[in-house]
């Protein structure tokens, strides 16, 4: 199905916003441009910037290394001080005496003078900003002394510490506590960008640590962990209150014009939808005094600074290509856009002509380009694009890759066309020359879709390979994948995939309801009433398979093709053997990313639990009986989940096969987080079993729904019994009020943050769009009712009965725990593992669980081999039944 006449997401109405005028007069009689004769509306005081950010960061995951290094590294620690010792002992006694005094004194001397320098230029804001991370530096020195003087490891103490030179019984300290704030003032200040003063400091710091070191008084770890104490709290102070805005303002603009030769006579500037989100750089339309009007391009650190995080992610993610430096600085930005704009034109490719660049002070710089005007591909209207506009754009595309120049966004805000309907290819900053045939299959992709989103797949698909030939766009198949398109272009596939399930689902309501509508006439509802008599079973059945063709035919007939697929289909025409297999472009995905941190957390956590106890002693005196029981509980809790499931499914599904799918979400749980897993499995279980697939979600979100109400008022209600035993831990009021403060608080949360509260509000509209109606429909059978409520709370008694069996088969009788109590600890330990992104939610589980079990009494030598034994017997043991009843089952054709 073709999809013509599609605009981007945020395009609509953008028409003015996002054309430019042709002439001086016409941007006169623009209403949509604010006139900047001299400055533009107030600018924000203070601004966030995304790389203070990731210093701070970066800082932070420096310290614990070298923390870490200390920890469990004592032998080269211990090796390297004595090596730095043994040198700086061989020092003259004069040099070491000088450099203390002279550091003692610039030490302080230094940022006093900066300071009055500084307020004489009357830039009082970065001295304050400077002295706030200075106290909050001295603070962190404090609290970083106390903790390595009472609480630190050994090790780490002997590596920031060593007995003092005047009192041998008393230990140097492990920050110093003046050291730290001088750097933290430094930073925060910005004295890095002033090399004089960078210089006379960084000298003054040296001669200071010297002579700390030489005299005795500190040691390299020491020394170290205080640099980066203040480099890292410099930055999070600046991230956290803001940098000073030094954005540029229109005078600012119009002098630094003149200063390039030019005579401006007034700034307009161009708004665009994202201006606010875009790192592309504020665009101006200027008039001046004799010649053509000017394009201006003004770049500052700010908006630079857009999207870094974006950026920062898919370098690390996305193997082959990357976008630009994340870090890259004013200077570099601005030689990267003249080159790009250079070589495009002498590329033979129609871009703005650079005309002049220059810096506005410290923070910004300037493009000026000769005036383009025009519209963007965006803002034209259907009939507007023509086959003639489509040739020509590709061959803009074609001039560029026959010198290896890859655009790298080409979206259709990024194309312009003039009024004689020559295509102009803008936003050139984010190109690269000399690109590889990666990055030049990747534009032939891109912009094969931004077309296609205009005009369709055929008419996109056609244009491009008569320009480029059939090869060429055979060659890019591989890249048509969303991950290698740019980001306003995959939101505009995502709103059009909402968009057709939204049709879809509206097609299969219809359809049901024209079933049931003619159901009805042919028995005669309509007309008069009808004698109750016992329907027969095949007649019943005959309906129902009838009802589910009708549906399956609708929605089989409203099932339309996603864009990207009609476009491999079209190449495919003409090009049978292309490869159609999307390149392997994801380096690391995010779900894999945080499956190893919560994977080595929590094995890091066991880790630390397994190093003081004796195993071997442990499982010789094991009670296996109790080991049997547990093997026992766990092997019911399958029979209990396929009741929890059947008991909201109210058509007839076989009960062993359903028993026999939970055994195989064993193993699915072990490649898919907990909670995405066994949904996934339930669900396309009950469609294979005969359900439709809109209403198998809805029970599977039916008993997910009543699952959670369960377990949240069983977690209450154990949590009150546990409190009324008088345990130590655990009193009833404070465990339901925490409880409730908790529910509380989160609420107050979703609701007060406008983002939140929008993503909730839809997830609980959609839920009560499907899962409602479903349990409806099992209320009216109360057998089903009560098996789906007594398969749940059989469920939660097997695994609580499991981890009791397990805690008796390593204890006594002075280590048992009452029911209560063990159901609190799998409770919380349960809700923890659905939510952690880890598969089965290891980790997460047996930290929680022993943390649990050590909290309300057991010894941590029995909590910790008692969870170990309870997730071997409901984890990693059913593994192999799951995998072979997985197997079964998919040959079968029900899974």
């Amino acid at each position: 199905m073709k999809q013509q006449g599609v605009h981007p997401e945020g395009a609509e109405g953008t028409s003015d916003a996002a054309s430019r005028p042709d002439t001086a007069d016409e941007a006169r009689e623009e209403v949509h441009i604010d006139e900047v004769e001299g400055d533009e509306p107030l600018l924000p005081a203070r601004v966030h910037r995304p790389s203070d950010l990731m210093r701070l960061l970066v800082g932070v995951l420096a310290v614990v290394l070298l923390l870490g290094i200390a920890a469990f590294a004592h032998g080269t620690t211990s090796g390297l001080e004595q090596d730095i010792n043994k040198g700086t002992g061989q020092a003259p006694d004069l040099l070491i005496k000088i450099a203390g005094l002279a550091s003692s004194i610039a030490i302080l001397l230094v940022p006093v003078a900066f300071a009055i320098e500084r307020l004489i230029k009357r830039d009082g804001l970065r001295i304050a900003d400077g002295v706030l991370a200075a106290v909050l530096a001295h603070g962190v020195t404090l609290a970083t002394d106390l903790w390595v003087a009472k609480a630190a490891p050994n090790s780490i103490q002997e590596a920031l510490t060593q007995p003092s030179p005047g009192d041998i019984h008393a230990l140097t300290d492990p920050v110093h506590g003046y050291l730290a704030p001088v750097i933290a003032y430094m930073t925060a200040v910005g004295m890095s960008r002033r090399p004089r003063w960078r210089s006379v400091l960084w000298i003054v710091l040296l001669l200071d640590a010297f002579s700390m070191l030489v005299t005795g008084y500190t040691t390299p770890f020491s020394i170290i962990l205080t640099v980066l104490i203040g480099w890292t709290v410099a930055y999070g102070t600046l991230y956290a209150v803001g940098s000073p805005n030094v954005r540029p303002t229109g005078r600012t603009l119009m002098a630094g014009l003149r200063h390039v030769g030019f005579r401006p006579v007034s700034a307009a500037r161009e708004e665009t939808p994202d201006a606010a989100e875009s790192d592309r750089g504020r665009r101006y339309f200027v008039t001046l005094e004799n010649g053509p009007p000017l394009d201006v391009t003004v770049v500052d650190r700010e908006q630079q600074a857009q999207g870094f995080f974006y950026r920062a992610w898919r370098n690390l993610t996305l193997r082959g290509f990357a976008t630009r430096s994340s870090l890259q600085s004013l200077r570099q930005a601005l030689e990267q856009e003249a080159l790009l704009a250079y070589a495009a034109i002498a590329a033979g490719a129609n871009a703005p002509k650079l005309i002049a660049t220059s810096e506005l002070g410290p923070d910004a710089v300037i493009l000026v380009y000769e005036h383009t005007g025009g519209r963007t591909l965006d803002s034209l209207a259907d009939d507007e694009i023509t086959d003639d506009l489509l040739r020509n754009t590709w061959h803009q595309v074609q001039a560029l890759q026959s010198r290896r120049i890859a655009h790298r966004r080409l979206a259709g805000d990024a194309i312009l066309v003039d009024r004689s309907g020559t295509v102009i290819l803008t936003d050139l900053r984010g190109g690269e020359i000399a690109a590889g045939d990666l990055l030049l299959r990747m534009d032939v992709a891109q912009l094969v879709t931004t077309l296609g989103l205009r005009v369709g797949a055929e008419r996109a698909v056609a244009s491009a390979v008569g320009v480029l030939g059939p090869d060429a766009v055979a060659d890019c198949l591989p890249m048509l994948q969303p991950i290698a398109l740019t980001r306003s272009t995959r939101a505009t596939l995502r709103r059009l995939a909402r968009e057709r399930a939204q049709r879809e689902r509206e097609a299969v309501l219809d359809a049901s309801q024209q079933a049931k509508q003619a159901r009805l006439e042919a028995a005669g509802h309509g007309t008069a009433p009808v004698v109750l008599e016992k329907p027969d079973k095949k007649a019943v059945r005959a309906e129902a398979r009838a009802e589910k063709r009708a549906i399956d035919d609708a929605l089989e007939e409203a099932r339309e093709e996603d864009l990207l697929t009609q476009i491999r289909h079209e190449v495919l025409l003409i090009r049978p053997q292309a490869p159609v297999e999307p390149a392997r472009l994801e380096r690391v995905r995010p779900r894999t990313l945080m499956s190893f941190i919560a994977g080595a957390i929590g094995a890091y956590f066991l880790l630390t639990q397994l190093t003081h106890i004796e195993f071997g002693p442990l499982v010789a005196h094991a009670e296996w009986g109790w080991v049997a029981a547990a093997v026992l509980f766990s092997a019911v809790s399958y029979v209990a989940a396929a009741m929890s499931l059947l008991g909201f499914v109210p058509e007839r599904v076989p009960f062993p096969r359903t028993v026999a799918a939970q055994v195989a979400g064993s193993f699915v749980k072990i490649v898919a987080p907990a909670a995405v897993g066994g949904v996934a499995l339930n669900t396309r279980f009950l469609q294979r079993a005969g359900v439709r697939p809109g209403l198998a979600v809805a029970s599977v979100g039916a008993s997910q729904l009543f699952g959670l109400g369960c377990h949240i008022l069983m977690l209450l209600s154990f949590g009150y019994l546990t409190g009324t035993e008088k345990t130590p831990s655990l009193s009833p009021s404070r465990t339901v009020i925490a409880g409730l403060l908790t529910v509380a608080v989160l609420v107050l949360v979703v609701t007060s943050v406008p983002f939140l509260r929008k993503f909730v509000s839809t997830r609980v509209r959609s839920l009560f769009a499907g899962v409602v109606p479903r349990m409806l429909d099992v209320l009216q059978r109360p057998q089903k009712l009560v098996t789906g409520i007594g398969g749940m709370l059989l469920l939660t008694a097997c695994f609580v009965m499991c981890l009791d069996a397990s805690i008796r088969a390593f204890g006594d009788e002075s280590t048992s725990l009452s029911i209560a109590s063990v159901a609190v600890v799998f409770l919380a330990g349960n809700a923890l593992g659905s939510a952690a992104p880890t598969p089965g939610g290891v980790g997460a589980v047996e930290a929680t669980l022993t943390v649990g079990l050590i909290a309300v009494g057991l010894p941590k030598e029995v909590a910790a081999p008692a969870v170990l034994l309870f997730r071997l017997l409901t984890l990693w043991l059913p593994v192999l039944p799951g995998w072979l009843a997985f197997n079964h089952l998919t040959r079968k054709g029900a899974l």
